[in-house]
């Protein structure tokens, strides 16, 4: 798969000495959804508008479809579309002509089926005529889409698209970027909502202070760093753990009715029917077992946490 946008030792420093991004590489592959997670602060807005010309770069280069965004801005801007956080739309305009007017900033001609196509694919075709002080919060954010869309990018950037809507409206929204990438477009996605990743991302960014801290494939990610935990619920409460297995690092709740046992899931040998085996010899009376894998949201957490603690 061919990397579509390049970035390279992009950083950010403004003029009080603070830096947003410190020399962040990154390559988006053709046709992928990307989310990029982090928390407040940590550059995910400055590196959007980066690479969308919002913001001048310090250092570093960027190009979009082989097009270097300072030097062949035109043609590099052509191939993005921008989905900012904020809901800034002309509130007394109808939703198609806002839609058409964002198609022709970027000097293509006007294409009245392509832009109801658009519009259809967004569930927005029946509002095409109402005032954008008429729609939802939710309509509004679509309409965000279908102007980001209106002149055929290849490159979808959504920056928070779903901050502010309810949950039903989220998972609409996600269904319509599924059909986004099915379509062809690679998108990138800002979040602070880690489902949303988990649902819908190829791959994951981690990006605190201006750093990328790793960019991976989802299901690996979570292969590598996720652990296991088993749940050992007990027919019988202790009021400690066993010697014979004290070596194992069990974790006994405080009713004394349930051992946690932690497992690398890309071990050899977990040591669970050792463990099993051993609490049977010591006579703890097993009344059930369960599994539990971590989730993105505690491996985020854990690098965050661990750039924190590593910080001078």
């Amino acid at each position: 798969m061919n990397a579509i946008l390049k970035v390279d030792r992009l950083t950010k420093t403004y003029e009080g000495g603070f830096t947003a991004l410190d020399a962040v590489s990154l390559d988006i592959m053709d046709g992928e959804i990307l989310a990029l997670l982090g928390p407040n602060g940590a550059g995910k807005t400055t590196l959007i508008s980066a690479i969308c010309g919002i913001v001048q770069p310090t250092s570093g280069k960027v190009s979009v479809g082989g097009h270097d965004t300072q030097t062949e801005y035109r043609e590099a801007r052509s191939l993005i579309g921008l989905v900012p956080q904020e809901i800034n739309l002309e509130p007394f305009e109808k939703v198609i002509n806002t839609v058409r007017f964002s198609r022709g900033l970027f000097g293509k001609a006007p294409d009245d089926k392509k832009i109801e196509e658009i519009l259809r694919d967004l569930s927005l075709w029946d509002k095409k005529d109402n005032a954008i002080r008429e729609l939802s919060g939710g309509m509004k954010r679509r309409v965000l889409i279908a102007k980001a869309l209106s002149h055929e990018p290849r490159v979808l950037f959504l920056d928070e698209p779903t901050a502010g809507v309810d949950v039903e409206l989220r998972r609409d929204m996600w269904e319509v970027v599924r059909r986004l990438k099915e379509s062809g477009v690679t998108i990138i996605l800002t979040t602070h909502y880690i489902e949303e990743a988990e649902a819908m991302a190829d791959r994951i960014g981690v990006i605190n202070k201006g750093e990328i801290l790793l960019v991976e494939e989802k299901g690996a990610l979570m292969a590598r760093m996720g652990q296991k935990e088993l749940r050992i619920e007990l027919a019988e409460p202790l009021d400690a753990v066993p010697e014979s297995v004290a070596d194992r690092e069990l974790e006994l709740s405080p009713n004394g009715k349930r051992l946690t046992f932690r497992y690398d899931t890309s071990a050899d040998r977990t040591g669970i029917v050792t463990l099993l085996s051993a609490l049977q010899s010591a006579g703890v009376k097993v009344a059930d077992v369960e599994t539990k894998q971590s989730s993105l949201e505690e491996i985020f957490v854990g690098l965050v946490k661990k750039q924190e603690e590593e910080a001078p």
